[in-house]
């Protein structure tokens, strides 16, 4: 277990690190860059013309490296991993749309966010589908204290906040150099332990060997999106990461634990609402900015001190994540 999960974060870092060298030329030569928000104009100046898409970085060589295990007969496709792989997928390519058309029309208009939430909605339904045919049964399980609630089909709208949340906070938070990066990082990693530990779920390893894979890869895609970033991960990499990580949760039967392990997500997510729903109400603001990552720059924070504060939440938040998921 301990060599699979180390052998398999190495060739994820790896092989993004290489596959980076070889990306990051050729969206530059491609002019696929980055176009600022006119909000972020002044204090994100330097960030002009840097090349996104940069999701496909990490997002490749996993699946490239699976595909190679599967062949030499190291690991077996189990249908559970299926459907992690067809989520993923699914809400990366949403992703990559919305980037293509941002590139293209060299603005911040992509996809329209009714035209996101009618994709994600037939991904998370055939999701539901998939994961009812599987035999699993449509209930919140809280493991630590042994509770378990059936609500039925209301379990298909779950399946949809969960998906469509997790996508979106992720997609907010990718706002500064290596955030959402080195937190994905984090919550992938800490899903990887815990999904070791559900022996009960068919193709745990399976899924498991594929979480330290893509951690790794995230690792690798880091040594490229630190502050100052040679590139951005975009709706490609932040949509796919977030819809992973609502998918294995699910998978796992740890939905709940997922607010604790991406807590940083959430804050993020949540300030968005706020400010939206005060400033309708009211007219006036509770942050100077949202997400809250910019309230802090507003406040006087440089990027990477506000990046490593977050960092330091999140593993925090992993540690007693894994507490509750794995040990209690």
């Amino acid at each position: 277990m301990v060599t699979k999960s180390v052998v398999s974060l190495l060739l994820g870092f790896m092989g993004s690190l290489l596959f980076g060298n070889i990306l990051i030329p050729f969206l530059k030569k491609r002019d696929a860059r980055q176009t600022l928000n006119r909000y972020l104009e002044e204090t994100h100046k330097r960030k002009s013309g840097t090349p996104t898409m940069g999701g496909l970085i990490f997002l490749l060589p996993p699946f490239l490296y699976f595909i190679l295990f599967f062949l030499f007969g190291k690991l077996e496709v189990s249908y559970s991993l299926l459907i992690l792989f067809f989520t993923t997928i699914g809400y990366a390519l949403i992703g990559f749309l919305d980037d293509y058309l941002i590139i293209r029309k060299h603005n911040n208009k992509g996809l329209t966010e009714e035209q996101k939430l009618l994709c994600e909605l037939i991904i998370a339904i055939l999701f539901f589908y998939f994961f009812m045919k599987a035999g699993n049964e449509p209930l919140l399980w809280i493991h630590t204290f042994h509770f378990k609630w059936e609500i039925g089909w209301l379990y298909g709208f779950f399946i949809l906040f969960v998906l469509s949340a997790s996508s979106n906070a992720v997609n907010l938070t990718d706002g500064l150099d290596g955030l959402a990066g080195g937190l994905s990082f984090l919550s992938i990693l800490t899903f990887g332990i815990i999904t070791w530990n559900t022996g009960w779920l068919q193709g745990y390893e399976e899924l498991a060997v594929f979480c330290f894979l893509l951690a790794g890869s995230v690792l690798g895609f880091l040594v490229y999106n630190v502050s100052p970033a040679k590139i951005f991960m975009g709706d490609t990499g932040s949509l796919a990461l977030g819809a992973f990580l609502g998918s294995i949760s699910i998978l796992t039967r740890h939905e709940l634990l997922l607010a604790l392990i991406g807590i940083v997500f959430v804050l993020e997510t949540l300030s968005c609402m706020i400010q939206r729903f005060y400033y309708k109400r009211t007219k006036k603001r509770v942050f100077p900015m949202t997400p809250i990552h910019h309230s802090f720059e507003k406040w006087g924070f440089k990027e990477v001190e506000i990046v490593r504060l977050f960092w330091v939440i999140g593993f925090l938040a992993s540690l007693l994540a894994i507490s509750f998921g794995v040990w209690l």
